[in-house]
């Protein structure tokens, strides 16, 4: 009996002892204030266009594959290649400036299952296309972003749908964290196919190419169900 107290007696101390730890952990750490990721703001904004409400800004998730890029507006080129009469690079005041821009309300869906209802303002994928001059045995355009993302989409649905490649989103220019100076607004399909960063457009005669998430498993075709 007197070994049993023993032991229940050094059991109760190491107890002691570890809870004693535990706290002086605590305290440790409580000195430290606890970061969290800020909220990032955009007070300018649009929220209301024509009469429907719209998410805000922050409500698109970056989801980069490596983190957000930081392009130069003044040293950017959007190059496009491929099955075109000649390849062609556009600055970004080319873009913005150059082409009729156009604005419609489109929401993207990610497959993780958030969503967002955005105004965006661009330029349509046909005029950008067409100052290349597309090659009859072209069927789709793949597109480049600056941290090597691809994706494909057939020209026929660029074209049917007037697919916009944004510089704004609720009438502000494209935050970096957001897809500046870029985004690829793939409405009817899910988010993995909003490319942002672009930085080049390849016609190709292959409908099936597969890019950064498709060849990871993703269905080549997003259209949403």
């Amino acid at each position: 009996m007197a070994q049993n107290s023993q032991i229940s007696k050094g059991l109760a101390i190491t107890l002691v002892i570890v809870l004693l730890g535990l706290v002086a952990v605590a305290i440790y750490f409580s000195q430290f204030p606890q970061t969290h990721p800020p909220t990032l703001l955009y007070p300018s904004e649009v929220r209301n266009y024509q009469g429907e409400n719209l998410s805000s800004v922050a409500n698109v998730y970056e989801n980069a594959i490596k983190g957000t890029q930081y392009l130069n507006a003044s040293t950017y080129h959007l190059t496009i290649t491929g099955l075109v009469n000649q390849t062609v690079e556009f600055t970004y005041d080319q873009i913005v400036n150059d082409f009729p821009k156009y604005q419609k309300v489109v929401t993207i869906y990610c497959v993780e299952g958030w969503n967002a209802k955005i105004l965006w303002e661009g330029v349509l994928v046909d005029d950008l296309l067409s100052r290349a001059g597309v090659k009859s045995s072209a069927v789709g355009a793949i597109f480049y972003a600056s941290d090597t993302y691809s994706t494909e989409l057939p020209l026929d649905y660029l074209h049917n749908h007037n697919i916009l490649l944004a510089y704004k989103m609720n009438n502000i220019t494209i935050p970096p964290e957001r897809g500046f100076p870029f985004e690829l607004v793939s409405e009817s399909q899910y988010g993995y196919k909003w490319i942002k960063w672009v930085t080049g457009i390849e016609l190709t005669s292959n409908p099936n190419y597969l890019g950064y998430w498709e060849s990871r498993g993703y269905p080549n075709n997003a259209t949403l169900r």
